[in-house]
């Protein structure tokens, strides 16, 4: 259990894109600020990412940012739109793409300043993150994220595997020199996102992902700092998801949780995994799923309840209060 946790005897929850449209207060921030202006303005940003913890009552906050920060540091111009985001010039149009990018750190400054002033407050725990290589990839080589399944992106791991090696090999250095960051500015646990780990064969994804996410990993964790790893859609693929890895691993919905807990090294904690569409259903549903979870939670008292992937923006309000607050309620 993660040390501010190990004194209460139900599970801690938090969720995915628990700070953003299902908040009444952020629908209203975004009337007047754009996207990219709550999360590049540390103060907003701080106020942004402690709204889940005042509305909601979840036990943890995590940093309001977006993983595709570490694109725009090494370099790439990105636009924000209501489709989502978009590289103006992705990688498979360079003809040698590693060539391309030029680190600069100062375009991490805005989430350390949001990060010290949500320390400063000390309402919640805080959790950082930063995007896996693959899944940061996919956005930097395709340029947009309409087509889920990165077909061009996927064209370029298998047709350039040496470029695909030195761009993951740049991701990976930047990003552990971001998580170092934000740990030296305060978080307290650090989640690791994969949301395209189902797109590789499980081998593939072993062999060419997984030991860029451990090196990832073992920076943080060598600073006494727990992590998540989240890897969506990995499969059977949990089997490889070992103590060596992460200390704690998040299970996305698709995969029954104690078919997950069988698959995964017994050190490994487990967080998840609940379907986000739960939450556009009634009250009494949510609580009868809710309560299917019950005897999970008594042979695995270290679980942490999340759902198995982001918060859909239509879910209602009272409905996300009414998940947290059952969750809370369970003993």
């Amino acid at each position: 259990m993660i040390k501010c946790f190990q004194n209460i005897n139900r599970p801690p929850v938090w969720l995915m894109r628990q700070a953003g449209r299902v908040l009444p207060r952020y629908r209203k921030l975004r009337e007047t600020y754009s996207f990219r202006e709550l999360m590049e303005t540390p103060q907003l940003a701080a106020d942004v990412t402690l709204m889940p913890v005042e509305d909601l009552g979840v036990d943890f906050a995590i940093i309001f940012s977006d993983i595709l920060i570490v694109p725009t540091a090494l370099g790439m111009e990105i636009e924000w739109t209501d489709f989502g985001p978009k590289f103006l010039k992705p990688l498979c149009e360079e003809k040698n793409p590693s060539k391309t990018l030029k680190f600069s750190g100062e375009k991490f400054e805005h989430v350390y300043n949001a990060i010290d002033i949500v320390v400063e407050n000390k309402k919640a725990p805080l959790i950082g993150f930063c995007g896996a290589p693959l899944t940061t990839l996919c956005y930097m080589i395709q340029g947009v994220s309409s087509k889920q399944n990165f077909p061009e992106a996927k064209k370029f791991f298998y047709t350039q595997s040496l470029e695909t090696k030195n761009l993951i090999d740049i991701v990976t250095e930047i990003s552990i020199e971001y998580a170092l960051k934000q740990v030296e500015h305060g978080v307290e646990v650090f989640q690791i996102f994969e949301s395209n780990a189902g797109i590789l064969p499980t081998e593939m994804y072993k062999e060419l992902i997984l030991p860029s996410v451990k090196k990832i990993a073992d920076a943080v964790r060598q600073k006494g700092i727990p992590v998540i790893f989240f890897p969506k859609g990995i499969g059977m693929g949990l089997i490889n998801i070992t103590s060596e890895i992460c200390d704690i691993v998040g299970i996305d919905w698709q995969t029954d949780i104690w078919d997950a807990r069988r698959l995964i090294d017994k050190k490994v904690k487990i967080q998840g995994n609940f379907d986000p569409h739960l939450l556009l259903t009634s009250k009494d549903k949510i609580a009868e799923e809710i309560g299917k979870y019950r005897k999970f939670f008594d042979e695995n008292p270290d679980w942490i309840v999340n759902l198995g992937h982001g918060v859909l923006a239509e879910t209602p309000f009272e409905n996300v209060k009414f998940f947290v607050d059952t969750i809370k309620s369970l003993r």
